[in-house]
């Protein structure tokens, strides 16, 4: 992992990437882990931005638009918001089952996540 992080590109912060490379799990379980910290720091990125730009809007929808801008490539952003729509629900479920509020998900949340699936 690069410790050149650009913080406005990358929605983790370093001691998240540092507490998921030393957890004691499977590399894939970890890339996992890393995978939904992401899209659940995102998610709580759009929550944070869900002003009133976004009302009669879907917030995801309009963040990857935003986000693909950057690549000038519509393709991206219909996969980008595939991928976190699909991780969102999957959270939403999981965060349900447990009891928690999605934005109140932990690391240790998403570890025990990733060892059900």
């Amino acid at each position: 992992m690069s410790n050149n992080l650009d913080p406005l590109s990358n929605p983790l912060n370093i001691q998240t990437i540092k507490e998921i490379d030393n957890l004691d799990l499977p590399i894939m379980h970890k890339h996992h882990v890393r995978i939904l910290a992401h899209c659940l720091e995102i998610l709580k990125i759009i929550n944070i931005d869900n002003s009133f730009e976004y009302q009669n809007k879907n917030p995801l929808r309009e963040w990857c638009d935003n986000q693909s801008k950057k690549f000038d490539d519509k393709k991206f952003s219909d996969l980008f918001y595939y991928q976190l729509e699909s991780t969102s629900k999957k959270l939403s479920t999981f965060s349900k089952k447990i009891g928690k509020n999605i934005n109140d998900l932990k690391i240790d949340d998403l570890v025990l996540l990733v060892e059900q699936s």
